[in-house]
């Protein structure tokens, strides 16, 4: 952190010697969070781009303009559906870079053009056909079943995912989020830890109120804030049969359940969304139905979610938990409350987080743009007075036709920026919408598969949209950012703000005006130069995705 905040210029301000006379109190020093939203493989890649650019590790990273060791100086890394691929991709393989993951060769990780559909492409250490991937994909379910836990379509999803997304044999089914914590690089603190995110729900439900209660997988634990549940389980030992918060003695302990895919899978289940969307897709009516009918079925034999069976909080907090009394736990994509970047992890007062830069890939308006709308569903929780926000706050901010009156949906914006101003601590957010730079990068969220010219060119817009183009777009943008990340401490510490910073609040932060008039549509057009990219005509998309979960689910295995 020391040589980041060095290097973004920050006039009038002696970074070392900040961090060097507050280095015997961590309090007082600012403490990062990193969060990535949901949106398919479109978050996943302009999420990259943001990674790319925060990490110092990439080439050129630390030049005039570049964010290069944001990361590195981060202590929470959190990603939800989309972004829990991301976050995955990068942790499960060791805490790898962006470029390794796009490398074309053999030991690259994100090659995207087949769909999860048809398996991945022969070559590498994926060498399947698609009859033996899925195959590979119920022997491996067919196997959790057969040590005599539950399975649901999340299952098979996970285990698809982890195929495009871990870098090992048959995409890594030994691998685990748990092992996470044995890198390292984690266990010595020099890299964030990683947070994902995920709703709970009855079985049956199709659609998720704003005070449901949301859960967080982190290498140690799953758990959750909300006061409905309030606890935390070792993530190593799920599938053990905890009761009352404990593991009686006549049991014993099992690892191995949190496959890294399933947890990734958890975070994105969208089956739900696939529910609810349906009757507004275009596909023709005969098909439409065939699916709704499946898709029904599925949900009606309560497989549509992700299953934690045994409940790891089964007989807890009797009094206040929904799921006391159940035998399983009922979890689904995180983003399906509306709060679509995982902020929820960052926004608790014991964590004591400073400053969040939220990276939005959500597709809130007709043409698969941010509006705002996570940060509008995530302050109005914490408005919520049935105390389902537990002492969290949230900056005020503005809805969401505010959010394209004022253009504060194609560039970053600042909320909260006057800590005084606040119900109780909360961090600043640097909202960081996705704007197309170089690319129009608003691909479908339900799109499965990309040539590397699309997927590259997605990445670079990413990374052009966190940075303003290398601060092409802004020169200051760099010493804004490290402005942004003292704000707080230099609150808490009682130093000066230095000049270059209230340039920097006066320009970024929201000013409370507000626009409520309903916006023309919004579809914007590259800024930049846009980078030219090969033709899209082969990508597939969610239906395609969907016939083939409906026939993994029937548990029928294929034949090569």
């Amino acid at each position: 952190m020391r040589d980041f905040l060095g290097r973004v210029n920050i006039t009038g301000f002696n970074a070392a010697n900040f961090i060097t006379n507050h280095a015997n109190n961590a309090s007082a020093l600012p403490n990062i969070g990193i969060a990535v939203s949901g949106g398919g493989y479109r978050a996943m890649l302009n999420g990259g781009g943001a990674f790319q650019a925060f990490d110092i590790r990439e080439e050129n990273s630390t030049a005039p303009g570049h964010l290069g060791g944001l990361l590195q100086s981060a202590t929470y890394f959190a990603g939800l559906s989309g972004g829990s691929w991301l976050t995955g991709s990068i942790f499960v393989n060791n805490f790898t870079t962006i470029t390794a993951l796009l490398n074309n060769n053999s030991s690259s990780v994100w090659h995207l053009g087949n769909s999860i559909a048809e398996g991945p492409a022969t070559g590498g250490l994926q060498v399947f056909n698609t009859a033996q991937y899925y195959n590979s994909l119920y022997d491996d379910v067919n196997g959790k079943a057969n040590a005599g836990f539950n399975t649901s379509i999340t299952d098979y999803w996970g285990r698809g995912l982890s195929f495009q997304l871990v870098n090992a044999t048959k995409g890594g089914p030994a691998y685990t989020w748990s092992s996470i914590a044995l890198l390292e690089e984690f266990s010595n603190g020099s890299i964030p830890m990683p947070l994902l995110v995920s709703d709970a729900r009855a079985p049956g439900e199709t659609l998720i109120s704003a005070n449901t209660t949301v859960f967080e997988f982190s290498p140690w634990e799953l758990g959750t804030f909300d006061p409905t549940t309030f606890g935390f389980v070792p993530l190593q030992y799920l599938g053990s049969k905890f009761s009352g918060g404990v593991l009686p003695n006549n049991e014993k302990c099992v690892r191995g359940f949190d496959n890294a895919g399933f947890i990734m899978g958890t975070s994105s289940s969208l089956f739900n969304q696939f529910i609810l969307q349906i009757n507004s897709t275009s596909i023709p009516s005969v098909l439409k139905d065939a699916l709704s009918k499946a898709l029904s079925g599925i949900g009606q034999d309560n497989n549509d979610i992700a299953e934690y069976s045994p409940n790891p909080f089964y007989g807890y907090h009797n009094s206040t938990s929904l799921n006391y009394n159940s035998t399983a736990l009922t979890l689904v994509d995180g983003g399906e409350d509306l709060q679509n970047i995982p902020l929820h992890p960052l926004i608790q007062p014991t964590r004591h987080v400073d400053v969040i830069f939220a990276v939005d890939s959500s597709a809130d308006t007709d043409y698969h743009w941010p509006n705002g709308t996570s940060l509008v569903a995530t302050y109005q929780r914490s408005l919520d007075t049935t105390g389902i926000q537990n002492g969290t706050a949230f900056p005020h901010v503005p809805d969401q036709n505010t959010f394209v009156n004022l253009g504060l949906n194609t560039r970053p914006t600042f909320f909260g920026c006057n800590a005084s101003n606040m119900t109780g601590p909360s961090p600043l957010i640097v909202y960081i919408p996705n704007s197309p730079y170089v690319y129009l990068s608003n691909v479908s969220t339900f799109d499965l598969s990309y040539n590397n010219s699309q997927r590259n060119a997605i990445v670079e817009n990413g990374y052009d949209v966190a940075t303003m183009a290398n601060g092409t777009v802004d020169a200051q943008w760099p010493t804004c950012v490290g402005c942004a990340i003292l704000s707080r401490s230099l609150d808490r510490t009682g130093t000066t703000v230095p000049d270059v910073c209230k340039q920097c609040f006066s320009k970024y932060c929201w000013d409370g005006t507000v626009n409520s008039t309903v916006p023309a549509p919004y579809a914007p057009h590259t800024s930049l130069t846009p980078v030219k990219v090969t033709s899209a005509g082969g990508r597939s998309s969610w239906p395609g995705n969907v016939i083939l979960l409906a026939l993994i689910a029937a548990a029928v295995p294929f034949t090569a």
